[in-house]
């Protein structure tokens, strides 16, 4: 219960710089990581969500954009998701809250954040990813938070060991099973765009964001395992408070962010290439490639963090950060309203039931969109921040986790 708490949330001088930076700069990539799902109304079969069609601006937009975002920013929300977990619990255990009543609070605070997905889906988008962390969060603090640092890393490299065995050996099929033996058609996800985000009627798109929700949740928070690998990888570093003191990790954060980043990045390369038309894969490869784009956005997500480990370690006495530091770090600490903003700002606009602007744009558009989109809620924050007022969404789930305590 609320009463049994000793103190609220965090104040503003016990945030770590890090953490903050890396949420702020991660939700400008996840508004980049949502845009061909805004791209409706395209004819022809499509590799991932991205079309088919488009200029040489529109093909390179897309070829960074499955390089360096696709699959790669979900496990950096979740190693951050896993981070501040022990944070907050350590933060109530410090202040003398009883550890079932931290626990609790948690659990309370992972059940919220099922409501907000669900209502987030309901209203806007049906690409919500609070609900795959509630979810998993619920699961993984019953059976994790007080286990040994060795337990969290064994089950972090069977996990991670899974995923690279099943791309390998999803790799081998493909390249041993001739072409006339494979399936004629893959998986695509365009009809998910046709019906959530082509359909014009709200209340029938409503309906449909809610379906895709509910499966996407589970295959996000526990079937692809990227999820659940990079918050027990979180678990485990806030324990060593490696963002928070990054002075003391540097050899292991710039070895994970160099190798982190070149698996995620190389990976990447290798879907780009196929979806640009360098080279025709097959069926079977075509969801192989997949695979590989998983197991790599994991490296890469890892990698993304500890790159912003190191950023935090350059940048703390160098403060104040100036109005482009202060806003990224101010879009962190709102991470919540921030990342929900961007669906107010994008969905009525972009959808059919809505504006219908996404009909119009292409690849390149629609990432300048995001990235105005972006640089709007950062204006937002910035503000906020200079007012030394938390984020509306924050109040609200504060308000109701902590109850009167927040």
């Amino acid at each position: 219960m609320a009463k049994d708490l000793a103190r609220g949330p965090a104040r503003t001088g016990e945030r770590a710089l890090a953490p903050d930076l890396a949420r702020g700069f991660m939700l400008l990539l996840i508004a980049i990581a949502n845009t061909p799902w805004y791209l409706w109304g395209r004819e022809g079969e499509r590799l991932a969500s991205h079309p088919p069609d488009g200029s040489i601006l529109d093909k390179a937009t897309q070829a960074v954009i499955v390089t360096t975002v696709d699959l790669r920013i979900y496990p950096l929300f979740a190693f951050l998701f896993g981070y501040g977990i022990v944070m907050l619990y350590q933060r109530q255990l410090a202040a003398g809250t009883p550890e079932r009543a931290a626990r609790a609070l948690i659990q309370r605070r992972n059940v919220w954040l099922l409501v907000f997905g669900f209502a987030h889906a309901l209203l806007l988008w049906f690409g919500d990813i609070l609900g795959a962390y509630g979810l998993v969060g619920l699961a993984l603090v019953w059976l994790f938070l007080r286990r040994t640092d060795r337990t969290l890393l064994l089950w972090s490299a069977i996990g991670g060991g899974i995923l690279i065995l099943l791309a390998f050996l999803a790799l081998i099929t493909a390249l041993s099973v001739p072409p006339a033996d494979q399936p004629s058609e893959s998986f695509s996800p365009y009809f998910i765009i046709e019906a959530a985000n082509g359909e014009s009627n709200y209340f029938i798109a409503a309906v449909t964001r809610v379906a895709f929700w509910g499966a996407l949740i589970l295959f996000q928070g526990i079937i692809s395992l990227a999820v659940p690998i990079a918050i027990l990888l979180g678990i485990w570093a806030a324990r060593h408070r490696i963002l928070e003191q990054p002075g003391q990790h540097l050899r292991l954060l710039r070895t994970t962010a160099i190798a982190g980043i070149t698996l995620g990045w190389v990976g990447g390369a290798v879907a780009a290439s196929a979806k640009l038309g360098a080279w025709e894969p097959t069926e079977a490869m075509r969801g192989a490639l997949e695979l590989v784009q998983l197991s790599t956005g994991l490296a890469g997500g890892v990698g993304y963090v500890a790159l912003f480990g190191l950023l935090g370690h350059w940048l703390q006495p160098r403060a104040p950060l100036g109005i482009i530091g202060t806003a990224i770090s101010a879009v962190g600490k709102r991470s919540l309203s921030c990342y929900l903003a961007q669906s107010i700002l994008c969905a009525p606009i972009l959808a059919a039931w809505g504006l219908g602007l996404g009909e119009q744009l292409h690849s390149a558009s629609m990432a300048a969109y995001a990235i105005a989109v972006w640089v709007v809620i950062a204006a937002w924050a910035y503000w906020l921040e200079r007012g030394d007022k938390q984020g509306p969404f924050e109040i609200v789930l504060r308000s109701r986790v902590y109850g009167r305590a927040g």
